[in-house]
């Protein structure tokens, strides 16, 4: 027997499919929509779904997909509508979720938070900082570590969760004009390709290996790496758990070097839970590990080696860090969407360096001034209290 719901009547609350399919039909003459979910995954591999919060220009609501019967449908179809905008703040888990139980991924997307950087506002800020610093408002974060699907939920915790997209409302009306009014909109568009890339949320099973840092050696150990990689994101998925519950990362490190043969073998190691060898699990695990162990030695994966960085590397990059701070203060924008760290090693060490900072509107703002400054075209100087790119002739 399902939970008895009790919901406030001041907010409309969406639990059956009829209605779920009118009020979608409704959001889909918007231009936009903004859109958030609350979910769990704690204890499964896959999140589970607990709310939907929507907001058009002028309505808003909460979907209940935990409710009884609900077909969701209308909710995906929304989602996939390309004459409507979606909207949401840090999206990628939101996505993911869509994409999952959806199968699509929404289009076309804006994420307030990659605007935001593009906007000044800082690296990966935080919701409610961005929503009191754009309209004023204060969010109640006392609700934030609500089991979601937990019924009935209360007042307080739905009025927090609505507060996701209807503050949301003039964060993107904000946003988006300040992005028009700087010329920025495509630095956006760029970025929100990534985030609507199928690869982004269903990366195959057989290149889980590349989620773990490179701790082998060895050609053989990294062929038991990758299928132990394989195994464990096979496992976790077809029991939906997370990675952790069904190995450790160190026990995969320690697997990829020691290659147990066996039940006996495997208890040995440290890494491994005590009494794993024991489990119905324990047999296919060293099945994997067999099958690797058999790989012809011209067939065996080649380990990554980690290039030699030109002498002068390391000061170079750490100018260019400067550069890019002054850069990213003069032009408004968060230092962070403009290159990374290894984007800047990697420009130090070549000035035809394969990096999203020498492309684009990037490469503009930064990754020319990047080439100068290693030329000694340009310096940087201490004047008025600031550092100033100085033109040299």
């Amino acid at each position: 027997m399902a939970p008895d719901r009790v919901y406030t009547a001041r907010m409309k609350i969406i639990t059956d499919t009829a209605e779920l399919a009118a009020t979608c039909t409704e959001f889909a003459r918007h231009d936009y929509v903004t859109v958030d979910t609350e979910f769990l995954r704690e204890t499964t591999f896959w999140p589970i779904l607990c709310l939907i919060q929507i907001a058009g220009p002028e309505d808003e609501c909460i979907v209940d997909p935990m409710a009884d019967g609900i077909d969701l449908k209308p909710f995906f179809d929304l989602m996939a509508e390309e004459s409507v905008v979606k909207v949401f703040h840090a999206a990628r888990q939101d996505v993911e979720i869509v994409h999952n139980l959806g199968g699509l991924i929404p289009r076309p997307l804006f994420d307030s938070q990659v605007a935001a950087m593009v906007c000044g506002y800082g690296d990966s800020i935080a919701y409610n900082l961005l929503v009191s610093k754009i309209t004023g408002g204060q969010i109640d974060k006392s609700s934030r570590f609500t089991d979601w699907a937990r019924r009935p939920l209360t007042e307080k915790q739905l009025n927090y969760a609505l507060a996701d997209v209807t503050h949301l409302r003039d964060v993107y009306q904000h946003l988006k004009q300040k992005l028009e009014e700087k010329q920025r909109s495509f630095w956006v568009d760029e970025e929100m390709k990534v985030l609507t890339s199928e690869e982004t949320y269903d990366l195959p099973v057989e290149k889980a290996w590349t989620r773990l840092k490179m701790r082998v050696r060895k050609p053989q150990d990294l062929a038991v790496m990758q299928a132990v990689a394989q195994w464990r994101e096979t496992e976790a998925r077809e029991r939906n758990v997370p990675r952790g519950r069904v190995m450790k990362d160190d026990a995969i490190y320690e697997i990829a070097q020691q290659h147990p043969g066996d039940k006996q073998a495997l208890g040995r190691l440290r890494a491994v839970p005590k009494g794993f060898e024991g489990s119905r699990h324990a047999e296919g695990l060293l099945d994997v590990v067999a099958t690797a162990m058999e790989i012809p030695a011209e067939n065996l994966p080649k380990v990554p080696r980690p290039s030699r960085s030109p002498e002068g590397t390391a000061a170079a990059t750490e100018l260019l860090k400067v550069l890019l701070k002054v850069v990213a203060e003069q032009n408004g924008v968060a230092a962070k969407i403009i290159a990374t760290t290894d984007d800047l090693e990697k420009i130090a060490a070549d000035d035809d360096a394969d990096v999203a900072a020498m492309q684009g509107w990037r490469r503009e703002l930064f990754g020319n001034q990047a080439l100068e400054l290693k030329r000694g075209d340009i310096a940087l100087g201490f004047e008025s209290k600031k550092i100033q790119v100085i033109e040299l002739e």
